[in-house]
């Protein structure tokens, strides 16, 4: 467990941390950059929902309990695993380029979580990928915030303030990238992957799942490519979600993947996108 706590710390660390400034003047930085998201037709649908949940409690905090996932369209003696990697942004707003193109080569469909400003320095690679159709685009939030309704953190990492930052962070990018893609997205992971139940009640409202992980790769950590594959293999099993990243060009996720695919594939695993998954 030590070794687990570890690297979500980790994990944590190495896309969230925000240069040397403080948590105010970041957040106001970046909230420039969105302004024109915050029309009066926006801020009058914000108001409703925020009216919606206005004597809802907070409740439990915590990255949510998996819920039991089923492939929708094979038969469940065919094994399934599905790939995640987020784009968290910030001052890590890379692109691994091999790793795009490794799960091209493979054919291996994969979920990408993508956040508004990791799209904001990405913009034509972004508009490649969502044409993609190996790739599902999802939620990782506006600007890669922890979301919690009652301001909590996890790991020093920058938080939402209130209910109102947290409709901000879910509803604002998936029209971020509904406008791009011409597809709302149906699922979202908040940063860190922790959020609070009225959060979650909040992301159904908005018409997406809260999405956490099973299995963490260990890339945060900047495990070798070997030791990422030997997480995967160890922790696989049917319906698992991975998470990993894209953001990271410097990391060994095409390799870890070189070397797990061939024997997940070998145990009888097939990869599909979360949006195959039955959710509950």
């Amino acid at each position: 467990m030590p070794a687990v706590k570890a690297l979500i710390i980790f994990s944590a660390a190495l896309c969230l941390l925000p240069p040397a400034a403080s948590a105010k003047n970041v957040r106001g930085d970046e909230r420039n950059v969105f302004q024109s998201y915050y029309t009066p037709d926006y801020l009058l649908f914000k108001k409703s929902v925020m009216e919606e949940f206005s004597k809802a409690s907070a409740g439990k905090f915590s990255e949510f309990v998996k819920y039991g996932r089923k492939d929708k369209d094979k038969s469940v003696d065919q094994k399934v695993l599905a790939f995640t990697f987020d784009a968290c942004g910030g001052r890590h707003s890379g692109y691994n380029k091999k790793l795009i193109e490794y799960l091209r080569k493979e054919q291996i469909p994969a979920t990408l979580f993508v956040t508004g400003i990791w799209i904001e320095k990405n913009k034509e690679t972004f508009a490649e990928l969502a044409k993609d159709p190996l790739f599902e685009i999802e939620n990782h939030g506006l600007m890669h915030r922890l979301c919690s309704t009652e301001g909590k953190t996890m790991y020093g990492v920058h938080a939402t303030r209130n209910l109102g930052d947290v409709i901000d962070e879910m509803e604002l990018c998936a029209r971020k990238i509904a406008q791009i893609t011409g597809r709302r997205p149906i699922f979202f992971r908040s940063a860190t992957a922790y959020s609070d139940e009225l959060a979650s009640k909040v992301a159904q409202r908005l018409g997406m799942e809260v999405v956490s992980y099973d299995i963490l790769a260990g890339d945060a950590l900047k495990a070798s490519g070997k030791t990422m594959a030997k997480n995967i293999l160890n922790g696989a099993r049917h319906g698992a979600v991975v998470i990993m990243h894209f953001n990271h060009p410097e990391l060994q996720e095409k390799e870890a993947l070189e070397a797990a695919v061939p024997e997940l594939r070998r145990r009888g695993y097939n990869f599909i996108k979360l949006e195959d998954f039955s959710m509950r």
